[in-house]
């Protein structure tokens, strides 16, 4: 009998849960903001840890297909990156530091099942980003 190797951790969504995932998830977790790839990198190299850009920029895209992290793209079409509850949310984030809340927003589903259903379209899906400044930014002092 050959040597016997350990069982691979898979995610919920199937996926080979692998150390790269891991690090990500525990650095994401840390964090109530948005982050592009670039800064994950940046982070990551800081505190010591070897993970390749190409690496992060995979594994976001995995995470994000799985349903792991939320996406969003800026005006400037940076995409970034957050760690967000299960459930269908909207967010509220500052422009300049990132600081993101989660909204629920029972209206915006209202509105979008009407004007869906007043057009007759079905299955639709909707996104909602609203951006601006959060107290601490707005601040004179801050």
């Amino acid at each position: 009998m050959g040597p016997q190797t350990a069982p691979r951790a898979f995610t919920e969504a199937g996926r080979r849960d692998t150390r790269q995932r891991r690090v990500l998830r525990e650095h994401l977790s840390e964090s109530d903001a948005f982050v592009s790839a670039q800064q994950l990198y940046d982070d990551l190299r800081a505190r010591g840890d070897k993970v390749g850009l190409a690496t992060i920029y995979r594994t976001l895209q995995a995470m994000t297909e799985a349903g792991e992290l939320d996406a969003l793209r800026t005006d400037a079409g940076e995409t970034l990156y957050r760690q967000c509850g299960p459930r269908h949310h909207h967010h509220l984030v500052c422009r300049s530091c990132g600081l993101t809340v989660e909204l629920e927003g029972r209206g915006v589903e209202r509105w979008a099942d009407k004007a869906a259903s007043d057009h007759g379209f079905s299955e639709v899906n909707h996104v909602v980003e609203l951006f601006g400044l959060c107290a601490a930014c707005s601040s004179p002092t801050g």
